[in-house]
């Protein structure tokens, strides 16, 4: 059965940078399950999975355009510190934040005395991604997946 819209992919992956390090992998958890054509995994990838099938290896480069998208220095800002929980802030953390459109991380890039410089760009904006897939498994998407646009089951989502 080949990779195509509708279906339910399982894949095991590593993703690296541009220098070799993981960045993030399925071998030490379980493998990555996702409904093909539904935008579920960044484009790049998407795109490059279809028509493989069970046991297809791939080695796939993915710019940031077909990825997180590039670095939108609009999304670059110094926020007070009075705006933070008590406590300290370090470079690195995160925090959730209500935006204007809608829910957002914060990742805090630089602490001053009174200002916090705080970045909500996806960490992967503006890198090139490098992955290498092995197809575990392909199967037909149930009606329940199809309606909702995302995998149920085991290692998918679970509606209470």
């Amino acid at each position: 059965m080949k990779i195509e819209a509708n279906k339910v992919v399982t894949i095991e992956y590593t993703l690296t940078d541009d220098q070799g390090q993981v960045i993030d992998s399925s071998a030490k958890a379980v493998p990555h399950m996702y409904l093909h054509g539904a935008r579920n995994i960044v484009p790049g990838l998407e795109d490059a999975l279809a028509g493989l099938e069970v046991n297809d290896r791939i080695e796939v480069t993915v710019p940031p355009d077909k990825g997180y998208g590039n670095v939108d220095e609009e999304l670059i800002h110094t926020v007070p510190r009075t705006q933070f929980p008590e406590g300290p802030i370090k470079k690195g953390m995160t925090f959730h934040a209500r935006g204007e459109n809608g829910p957002a991380l914060l990742r805090v890039v630089d602490v001053a005395h009174q200002e916090i410089l705080v970045d909500a760009n996806h960490p992967l904006a503006g890198k090139t991604l490098h992955f290498s897939v092995r197809v575990l498994a392909v199967r037909d998407a149930t009606e329940a997946e199809l309606t909702h646009g995302h995998v149920h089951g085991p290692g998918g989502h679970h509606h209470h």
